[in-house]
This record gives C-alpha cells, sequence and structure tokens, in this order.
C-alpha cells in the first residue's frame, strides 16, 4: 500500500538552504516557531502500517483509511487521514501539505473512506483559504499529533490558520 509518488514537489528553492520551514512573522499572535516538514521514510511507512491496523479495527477516533486512486498508476492506495467535523460538514485536512494523496484527490475529484467493514465514496471540493482557516483550527485541536506541522498554535486566533491554509490543503467530503 506504499505510495511511491514523489510526496513533496519540487520546492524550487522557497523553502532557504536549510531545506526546513522558515518562521512565520511575529504579528497578529501568529507563532514564530518553524513547521515540521514531512519528509517520507521507511519509518514513516511502518507507521501507517501499524496505524492502519488500528484504524481499520475502528480504535482510532475520527480516523478513517483515505483511499485515492493513483493518478499515474490508477492503482488504490490508503493512508490513514483524520476527518474534522466542523458546522455539520466533514472535511478532510492534509496537514503535510502537498503530499500524494493530495494530488491524486485533486486529479480523480474523490476519495474514499473506509473504517471497519464500512466504506463510503465522496466527492473532494478544494476550499479556498478563507473557508479553510477555521477547519484548520478545528483540525489542530483534533489531531494533536500533527501539530508541529503548523506554525499557528492550538489556540492561535483563526486569522493566523487563514495564512497558513497555503500550505495545508483543505477538501470539503460530499457524499456521492
Amino acid at each position: 500500500m506504499a505510495d511511491k509518488t514523489p510526496s513533496q514537489p519540487d520546492q524550487g528553492g522557497q523553502r532557504g538552504a536549510g531545506g526546513g520551514a522558515e518562521p512565520a512573522p511575529a504579528h497578529g499572535g501568529r507563532s514564530s516557531r518553524p513547521a515540521r516538514q514531512f519528509r517520507p521514510s521507511r519509518g514513516r511507512r511502518v507507521g501507517d502500517a501499524i496505524m492502519s491496523v488500528f484504524v481499520r479495527a475502528g480504535l482510532v477516533p475520527s480516523t478513517y483509511l483515505l483511499t485515492t486512486r493513483g493518478r499515474k498508476t490508477g492503482r488504490p492506495l490508503t493512508h490513514p487521514a483524520t476527518v474534522v467535523s466542523q458546522d455539520g460538514r466533514r472535511w478532510l485536512v492534509a496537514p503535510s501539505g502537498e503530499v500524494s494523496w493530495v494530488h491524486n484527490a485533486r486529479a480523480a475529484g474523490r476519495v474514499t473512506l473506509g473504517r471497519r467493514v464500512d466504506r463510503r465514496d465522496y466527492a473532494v471540493r478544494e476550499v479556498p483559504a478563507g473557508e479553510a482557516g477555521p477547519v484548520l483550527k478545528r483540525y489542530v485541536g483534533v489531531a494533536t499529533a500533527t501539530r508541529p506541522y503548523f506554525r499557528a498554535g492550538k489556540d492561535a486566533p483563526v486569522e493566523d490558520f487563514v495564512a497558513e491554509a497555503d500550505r495545508h490543503p483543505v477538501f470539503e467530503l460530499l457524499p456521492i
């Protein structure tokens, strides 16, 4: 189930010479800490495989197995993903940025979420930063393990998450 497509597009040197994330400006209550950058590794794949066992059994709240169809290979690719409910709608967030499932979801316009024996197909709609901000704030509160990937802290105002939304794609899940 490992995805062989690149998880990070070429940033063209936009992240600085060290390859790490640059700190956000320290104004408007925004945190000045650097956000962790996603790096695919064997350890990440093993961790995802272990987490998938628990998710498949339904033991991890709000987390599902996200399946996308590979945009190049056509093969189904599965990853654990946390779904956020906000204002009666369901949202899928990419805390690690432009990873492979994001590219696949954009290309296909649909994803499948599974847990235990329940599997459902959804159309996805990527939302603009203004709409994504409140969802990202909620996500950071729910998916605590992903907080290092965000510059804004859990208690930061929504405006800080709106400013950061270009780094974390957010998709609305629309039942098919």
